[in-house]
């Protein structure tokens, strides 16, 4: 698109701290679009019009792709020419022009706590994989992480006597306490599970594989599905279940919201405050089912 897109990814590491996960989406997206351009004849930045990128946007309505997945794109593209008016590379920003599909917000799958109790349950054999599953699961539920936190947690960012854990993410880093559980699980893995994964490596990961490798993403998402059906859980839940549900439960228990949004690592706290309308939602469920005069 005539800009050296690793300055753009630059500028959004170096200058918006964003995460990985958002450096990597944004990437993907705009190298889609830059073959788009190309296939349409246009090789220079200052040739892309409002219309070029509303045809692209709708050319990825027929592709069937999603509306969350079409807004994104169309977000990538909207930080990428604002990225490149602000620094002089073009006159005006095409993305003024452009709407991104409407999204219906569907409200987060939350777990209840007499399921998240049996899902936690579920790795309570002695085996080093089972003590390191029972571990992982018991500190995402203590502390909201995202998964991307907790499988980049180091030895030396745990503290067991004093109950917390350093929680890094796109340079920043946030302190989360967790409770006796949790403190209890990552001792057995610890003095008992850890190693023998390791067959002898080093690792400065807490979290590591059957291969004494770090734990990845996909690993961990298939081992809560299986202990998830192992539990009864119909729901189709994921690893982030587990930080919504933290999330509604502490909320819900009159945890102070300010609080949650810390451990949470929101930056807006209208994020975290979602929370807490999911738990009047289901206040207002439980009476209309049960009450006598509804």
């Amino acid at each position: 698109m005539g800009i050296e897109l690793p300055l753009f990814i630059d500028y959004l590491k170096e200058t918006r701290n964003a995460s990985e996960s958002t450096v990597s989406s944004y990437q993907r997206d705009l190298k889609k679009l830059n073959a788009y351009l190309q296939e349409h004849g246009i090789e220079d930045v200052h040739d892309v019009t409002a219309t070029n990128l509303n045809s692209y946007v709708l050319y990825l309505e027929k592709q069937g792709l999603s509306s969350a997945t079409v807004s994104r794109s169309v977000a990538s593209m909207r930080a990428f020419f604002q990225y490149a008016c602000k620094n002089r590379q073009i006159d005006e920003d095409p993305t003024e022009k452009i709407k991104a599909p409407h999204i219906e917000k569907k409200a987060p799958e939350i777990l209840s706590v007499a399921e998240t109790a049996r899902l936690l349950e579920q790795p309570s054999g002695t085996s080093p994989k089972e003590r390191r599953d029972r571990a992982m699961l018991e500190l995402l539920y203590a502390t909201g992480m995202r998964v991307s936190e907790l499988i980049s947690v180091k030895l030396s960012d745990v503290q067991l006597a004093l109950e917390y854990v350093v929680c890094r993410d796109a340079g920043k880093e946030r302190v989360i306490p967790f409770g006796d559980q949790a403190r209890q699980a990552l001792e057995a893995y610890l003095h008992e599970g850890r190693d023998a994964l390791l067959k002898g490596r080093e690792s400065e990961y807490l979290f590591v594989n059957c291969s004494g490798m770090p734990m990845s993403r996909q690993g961990f998402w298939k081992l809560v599905k299986g202990y998830a059906s192992k539990a009864g859980i119909v729901a189709d839940i994921t690893p982030h279940t587990l930080r919504h549900s933290f999330a509604a439960h502490l909320l819900q228990n009159g945890a102070d919201l300010k609080a949650v949004q810390e451990m949470l690592g929101h930056a807006d706290i209208a994020t975290t405050q979602m929370y807490l309308r999911m738990g009047a939602e289901r206040l207002r469920r439980v009476y209309s089912e049960a009450h006598p005069r509804r």
